[in-house]
């Protein structure tokens, strides 16, 4: 593209995986496609600074985005990372319990899965969890045979394929300047190109809500939350099989620190969260390796300092403040700007929903 208003049917704002998956379903469906991203290849924020973990769908409110979507993401995904070789695994996951009074969240856990269509789960009991994780402590757990991991930088790149393969443009070091209103669409402007779209697609994950301004958009905020990793040294990986997770935080956010057993055989322990001004500060007041023994010792009690090491971080693009406990994925028809659909807000489950969320947000374009 040259710098000469080029017009397209379709600009998705952000090449993560919600922006490629998007980009990929709505090629799909016969428009033409541009994916717009700042950075120099795709995926290089949130879609790939994460556990990695294809989630069942067990956590979050019935009938909600972030429950339905993690639930045909998951299918999705695991049929597209067979048909593509990404390297993944469904590994299946322990939700465990530390002591007698968990056990009773564990059921909770256990019905509010069942009501958002997650297969299989069990309440399990402590040597069923020795059986499979001999070096956890649990008095119980909720067992997910549905839940995985996938390597991410791998699904980004064949979800990158596809869309090239379906017609997309990619355009990198593209970052959205300016938009304006006119007859046939909306004139982006980017220090590239300019191009004419009849619709865009908000994809944006941390500046999500800039990206709306400039569309002009409705105003939302997108707060940043760091979550850091430790890893067990090469030596101790052997003490985690798969996913082993704590009961999620009463507060309501996040998961808890858990323990992940990766595609490439590392063992990752985390996330952490901490909400910061910042949205591209990965490293800035890390924590020390001594702030991860406590919640690795609450699920592996033999763990010492020296078996950990400090790993990646990723900032998640939460679409609610510290002082609320949820908000669910915001995709729909903007009620400000006709021409813009949002795809804002996306924090877990949205790798495992990235495919749902494309289908979602494709069916959207089409009802114009």
């Amino acid at each position: 593209m040259d710098r000469a208003a080029t017009s397209i049917d379709v600009a998705v704002i952000g090449a993560g995986v919600t922006g490629l998956a998007s980009a990929w379903a709505i090629a799909r469906g016969g428009r033409s496609v541009c994916v717009l991203e700042r950075h120099p290849r795709a995926g290089l924020d949130t879609s790939t600074h994460n556990s990695g973990v294809i989630h069942a769908g067990i956590y979050h409110p019935q009938g909600s985005l972030k429950s339905t979507l993690c639930v045909r993401g998951r299918r999705l995904m695991y049929a597209f990372c067979q048909a593509t070789r990404v390297p993944h695994a469904r590994c299946g996951k322990v939700i465990v319990a530390a002591d007698e009074h968990e056990v009773e969240t564990l059921e909770a856990l256990r019905e509010r899965g069942a009501a958002n269509g997650v297969e299989g789960l069990q309440l399990v009991s402590a040597a069923f969890v020795a059986a499979r994780e001999p070096h956890v402590r649990a008095v119980a757990a909720l067992f997910s045979p549905e839940s995985g991991i996938v390597d991410a930088d791998r699904y980004v790149r064949a979800l990158l394929h596809r869309c090239e393969e379906a017609g997309v443009l990619f355009l990198p070091g593209s970052t959205l300047l300016e938009a304006e209103e006119q007859h046939r669409g909306l004139l982006l402007r980017t220090p590239l190109e300019s191009i004419l779209a009849e619709q865009v697609v908000n994809a944006a994950g941390l500046y999500a809500d800039s990206v709306s301004t400039i569309l002009g958009g409705e105003p939302f905020t997108i707060y940043p939350c760091r979550g850091e990793y430790a890893a067990l040294v090469s030596s101790k990986r052997h003490l985690v099989n798969g996913l082993v997770y704590p009961l999620p935080h009463a507060s309501g956010h996040g998961l808890g620190v858990h323990l992940v057993r990766t595609t490439g055989g590392d063992v990752w322990l985390g996330p952490t969260i901490k909400y910061q001004e910042r949205k591209d500060d990965y490293e800035g007041d890390r924590l020390a390796v001594d702030a991860f023994v406590e919640p690795a010792q609450r699920l592996l009690p033999g763990v010492q300092p020296d078996d950990l090491r400090l790993s990646g971080s990723g900032i998640r693009a939460k679409i609610h403040p510290p002082d609320q406990a949820y908000a669910d994925f915001l995709v729909r028809r903007d009620t400000r700007a006709a021409r813009v659909v949002q795809a804002a807000g996306i924090d877990s489950p949205g790798l495992t929903s990235s495919l749902a969320l494309g289908e979602l947000v494709a069916g959207i374009v089409a009802a114009g």
